[in-house]
């Protein structure tokens, strides 16, 4: 019996899909297969940095016997500390890793080869694992350098308040050490730095203390400056997430959603979705997406809104997906359009779904996860470019 090409088409691209346990979503793996490998071992070099960073804590004295030892300006005390310290930074850049973050990928082409300083500074034998490690790690970061191209997406706020931060770490390092001796015990950079991070925390240790007018008045200054650049990042950060989850909750119970019929609904919002709502005048339409920004700008427009997960079936029910005329899938994304796909036609088999590929190569995997037509807005624009150059 032949199989339909159809089918095959289908059930191979299924295959590339991870399965989670939800049995709603589904994550694309497939044009970020060869860089799993390096994220995988990065995360291993932040256990190995750890380990050998505990190890290190738990010895009497750590000797500094490797080939660094002579050339860096290190102590024992914090040959001790500073494996732990790289172990979690290299934590905490391997999420960013994980969400292919252009940004994080830069960061840890740094972190890794310094993680490797302390154990050529020391050269015990529990060092050698994570010098291991690190030996074919790097070469995979640099290899699948390609694969983390997503950027780093702040607001204007965010960048001021985490500009302003570092802005007062900056002020407060440098002037106290320009008037160290107007201070109690601050001789060098790191008394510095200690002093300000201390200072701002407001802990205050006392070991680091003003002795005269001038400092006391200049570590007001860094308490001020520094609380109130703190309480900013803080604001500019957990604020958006509160709101976001706000508007998921009261953009999923809105009570008018239930009483559309033959609406578009659109899964997720952006140029090419903005566009192509304008020529649905006469249509009623249902914006589905994520953003907690995108969401609150559509309010007070003729745009109907569900600020959550376009590819949760659970949303698109409650968007009214049964009564639909079609489902527009335009998230910017290939791989998230494919979520957005499979969950549209979990909820409703029958509707008309057609999607947007942002890169033409992926136009045939969109299909054969169920999209009926699959427009490339960039190969319409190369098309009309080349017709408008020949004035045709």
């Amino acid at each position: 019996m032949a199989t339909d090409s159809s089918e095959t088409g289908s059930k191979t691209a299924l295959e590339e899909l991870f399965y989670h346990t939800d049995g709603v979503r589904f994550i694309y793996w497939r044009q970020f297969t060869g860089a799993r490998p390096a994220v995988y071992l990065t995360a291993l070099v932040a256990v190995a940095a750890f380990v050998t960073g505990l190890s290190h804590l738990s010895r009497d004295v750590v000797l500094l016997e490797g080939p660094l030892a002579p050339v860096l300006p290190i102590s024992e005390g914090s040959a001790s500390i500073a494996g732990v310290v790289v172990a979690f930074l290299l934590v905490a850049l391997t999420f960013g890793l994980i969400r292919r973050k252009r940004v994080a990928w830069y960061c840890i082409i740094v972190a890794v080869p310094l993680s490797a300083v302390v154990p050529l500074a020391t050269l015990q034998s529990t060092d050698l694992p994570l010098l291991l490690l690190i030996l074919v790690t790097f070469p995979l970061l640099v290899r699948n350098r390609h694969q983390f191209d997503r950027r780093l997406d702040l607001s204007a706020i965010q960048i001021a308040s985490l500009s302003s931060i570092v802005g007062v770490l900056l002020y407060g390092t440098v002037g106290s050490y320009a008037i160290r001796d107007q201070f109690v015990t601050i001789d060098t950079w790191g008394d510095a730095v200690y002093y300000v991070i201390v200072t701002i925390a407001t802990v205050g240790y006392g070991d680091i203390t003003p002795v005269t007018s001038q400092a006391k008045w200049f570590s007001l200054s860094v308490i001020l400056l520094g609380t109130g650049a703190f309480t900013a990042v803080l604001g500019s950060f957990i604020v958006p997430a509160i709101e976001k989850r706000m508007a998921a909750a009261v953009g999923t119970m809105s009570p008018d959603l239930t009483l559309h019929e033959d609406h578009v609904l659109v899964l997720g919002y952006g140029t090419i979705a903005a566009a192509m709502i304008e020529t649905l005048d006469d249509v009623d339409v249902v914006v589905v997406t994520a953003e907690a920004d995108t969401a609150s700008s559509l309010n007070g427009t003729n745009v109907d809104v569900v600020a959550d997960d376009p590819a949760s079936t659970s949303t698109l029910q409650a968007a009214n997906i049964d009564a639909a005329r079609g489902v527009v899938v335009a998230t910017e994304d290939d791989a998230r359009d494919v979520l957005a796909i499979v969950a549209a036609k979990q909820a409703n088999p029958d509707v008309r779904i057609v999607a947007a590929a942002n890169e033409q190569r992926h136009a045939d995997k969109l299909e054969a996860v169920g999209a009926d037509d699959v427009v490339s807005p960039t190969l319409i624009a190369g098309k009309l470019l080349g017709e408008s150059v020949l004035e045709r």
